[in-house]
């Protein structure tokens, strides 16, 4: 854990739909889109824990958006030093936010 990275405080403020030994996923404070976090503070997950990552996020966002109705983005914008990444439905835009 980090002192400072809310990632790592994961504290439970919006939806949480899993946690487990190497992750967990709830809807992200800025853009309200299932996002799964690594729990180890390192921003280069290993291909074998990146597949489980994307396995459980695949579970959540399946169930919100239909099954492949959406897409993974894992470029960390706002905390680009703990592995995170999103579940984007069709043509999610932010103002200003680069895809």
């Amino acid at each position: 854990m980090s002192r400072g990275c809310d990632l790592c405080e994961a504290a439970v403020i919006t939806t949480r739909y899993f946690e487990d030994d190497v992750c967990w996923i709830a809807d992200c404070e800025i853009c309200l889109v299932p996002m799964v976090v690594w729990i180890k503070h390192d921003d280069t997950p290993p291909d074998d824990v990146k597949d489980r990552l994307r396995s459980a996020l695949r579970t959540v966002a399946d169930v919100e958006f239909g099954d492949g109705n959406w897409s993974y983005d894992d470029h960390m914008r706002n905390i680009p030093d703990h592995y995170h990444a999103h579940a984007r439905p069709p043509y999610f835009w932010r103002r200003g936010q680069q895809r």
